[in-house]
C-alpha cells in the first residue's frame, strides 16, 4: 500500500483527508469523532468574536433525483465562547497528538489578530488559517471576502499573522473575484506559509414560489449565502490549477470545494493540492466516507505505480495550458456500438439540435427494452438481445450512425448517451504535427 502521509508547510499529517472550517468541526468532540473514523487533520470552525446566529440557515439544490448538488448556507463564524473552543483545542490535540489541528480565525484589528492568534497556539494548534473567504455577514463587516477583494489589505494582515505566530499561517482566499491570482500574490506577499482554496461562493440558492421569499428564508426575508458541494468542484478546480501553475505562488496548498469522494481527492492532488478540505460531503453523508477516500486513493496510487501520495501531486499541472496552446490539428470521432445501443436517440437529438448535425438515423433491430404492450421505451440498466415480436420478425428501431466527414469530435453524443461505452470518441491520425493558434498567429497565417 502506498504511503499517504504528507508534510504541508512542516506540519506532518497521517493522510490528505482534512475536515474544513465548517459545523463538522465545530466542536471538540466532533473533532475526535473525526479524528476516530479515520480524517487526518481538521480546520477548527472560525474563530472570533461570537456572533449569534439565525436559524434557516442551509438550502440546497437537488436535481434528476439526486440530493444536495449544491448547497448554500448563510451561517456565520462560531457563535460558541472562545475560552470553550481554545480549551476543547487543547484537549484534542492532547489526545491527538499526530493528528492536525488548524484554527481558523477571523477578527478586525491588528490587536485583536495578536491576541486570538497568541490564544490559538498555545492552546496547541498547528497552524493558522486566515479566513479572506467568507461572501456573508462578516464581509459587511469588513471581514472575510471583503479582505480577498482588497489584496494590499490582505497582505498586510497576512504579514501582521507572521509576525505574531510561530506556527505556519495558511490563507484562505475567495472565489468571489475576477483573477484569483490577484488575492493569491497579495497573500504569498504578505509571507504566507500556505493558502488553502476556496471559500464559498456568493449565491442564492432559490426563490420559495409561495412566499416569494429567497431561501433558506428567515421568517419573510432572506440574503445571499456561500454556495458549496458538488456543483462548485470545477470552479475550484480552476482556481487551484491557476494557482497551482503559477511560479510565484511557490507555497503549498490545501485544496477545497465539491470534493466527495476519493476520485475528486485524487484530481485536487493531481491539480497541485497537498492536502483536501471536506465539509459539505461530510454534512451530508458523515464522517465515515472518509474510508473510501482512504481505501479508494491507496487503491489508485498502488495502480499507478505510486508509493506516496506526494508523487500524484502537481502531476497534472503540465496539461493544463491556455486555449491558445491547443492542438488545432487534433481530431476525434464518435463511434457508436450499434450492439449496445438501445435507440433512445438522445445523440441524435442531442446533435441535431445542439451540436453539428452528423449523426442519422436508420431502421435497425430494436435493443430497447419495451417496457409497455404498444413497446414504449423504459428504464434499463444492461445490454439485451434484440427483441422479437409478431412470429419471429425483429422489432424495429431507428438505429443511429455518424457521418464521419461531418463529425467534429465535440463529445456531446458521447456526454448524453445513457449506455456505458456505447458512444466513443476515437482519434484520427494525421500528418500536420501540432499545430496550436498561438503557432499560426506566430506565423502570421491565420
Amino acid at each position: 500500500m502506498a504511503d499517504l502521509s504528507v508534510n504541508i508547510c512542516g506540519i506532518k499529517s497521517p493522510n490528505p483527508f482534512w475536515l474544513a472550517s465548517a459545523p463538522p468541526t465545530n466542536t471538540g468532540e466532533q473533532v475526535m469523532r473525526g479524528f476516530d473514523a479515520g480524517w487526518g487533520g481538521a480546520v477548527w470552525k472560525t474563530l472570533g468574536e461570537p456572533i449569534v446566529n439565525v436559524d434557516s440557515r442551509f438550502g440546497a439544490i437537488d436535481y434528476s433525483g439526486t440530493k444536495v448538488i449544491g448547497f448554500n448556507n448563510i451561517e456565520l463564524i462560531t457563535d460558541r465562547p472562545l475560552d470553550a473552543n481554545f480549551k476543547e483545542i487543547y484537549e484534542v490535540k492532547k489526545r491527538y497528538p499526530d493528528n492536525v489541528v488548524i484554527a481558523s480565525l477571523m477578527v478586525e484589528t491588528k490587536e485583536e489578530w495578536q491576541e486570538i492568534i497568541k490564544r490559538s497556539v498555545d492552546a496547541g494548534a498547528d497552524g493558522l488559517e486566515l479566513n479572506f473567504g467568507c461572501p456573508h455577514g462578516m464581509c459587511e463587516r469588513g471581514m472575510g471576502s471583503a479582505v480577498a477583494e482588497e489584496p494590499k489589505v490582505l497582505a498586510e494582515i497576512t504579514s501582521w499573522a507572521k509576525e505574531f505566530s510561530n506556527v505556519p499561517v495558511f490563507v484562505k482566499l475567495s472565489p468571489n473575484v475576477m483573477d484569483i491570482r490577484d488575492p493569491g500574490l497579495a497573500a504569498v506577499s504578505g509571507g504566507c506559509d500556505g493558502i488553502s482554496l476556496i471559500n464559498t461562493i456568493k449565491s442564492i440558492i432559490g426563490v420559495d414560489l409561495d412566499t416569494l421569499v429567497p431561501k433558506p428564508s428567515v421568517g419573510r426575508e432572506s440574503t445571499n449565502g456561500g454556495y458549496c458541494g458538488p456543483a462548485i468542484k470545477p470552479i475550484a478546480l480552476h482556481m487551484l490549477a491557476v494557482l497551482g501553475r503559477d511560479p510565484k505562488i511557490n507555497v503549498p496548498i490545501s485544496g477545497i470545494g465539491g470534493i466527495s469522494t476519493w476520485q475528486d481527492a485524487a484530481e485536487f492532488i493531481a491539480l497541485g493540492a497537498t492536502t483536501i478540505q471536506v465539509c459539505t460531503a461530510v454534512m451530508h453523508y458523515g464522517y465515515r466516507i472518509v474510508d473510501d477516500m482512504i481505501d479508494g486513493f491507496n487503491n489508485y496510487l498502488d495502480n499507478k505505480g505510486m508509493h506516496s501520495a506526494n508523487e500524484l501531486i502537481g502531476k497534472a499541472i503540465p496539461g493544463f495550458v491556455e486555449w491558445g496552446e491547443l492542438d488545432l490539428n487534433y481530431d476525434i470521432i464518435a463511434k457508436i456500438d450499434e450492439d449496445k445501443c438501445i435507440g433512445c436517440g438522445l445523440c441524435y437529438v442531442a446533435c441535431l439540435d445542439g451540436a453539428h448535425q452528423c449523426i442519422h438515423t436508420r431502421k435497425g433491430p430494436c435493443n430497447a427494452w419495451h417496457g409497455d404492450p404498444d413497446h414504449g421505451f423504459g428504464p434499463r440498466t444492461e445490454v439485451m438481445p434484440p427483441v422479437w415480436h409478431n412470429g419471429g420478425e425483429p422489432a424495429m428501431n431507428h438505429v443511429p450512425f455518424v457521418d464521419e466527414k461531418e463529425c467534429i469530435g465535440c463529445n456531446l453524443c458521447m456526454l448524453v448517451c445513457p449506455v456505458p461505452d456505447c458512444i466513443n470518441m476515437v482519434e484520427v491520425s494525421h500528418s500536420g504535427g501540432k499545430e496550436s493558434w498561438k503557432d499560426r498567429t506566430t506565423n502570421g497565417s491565420s
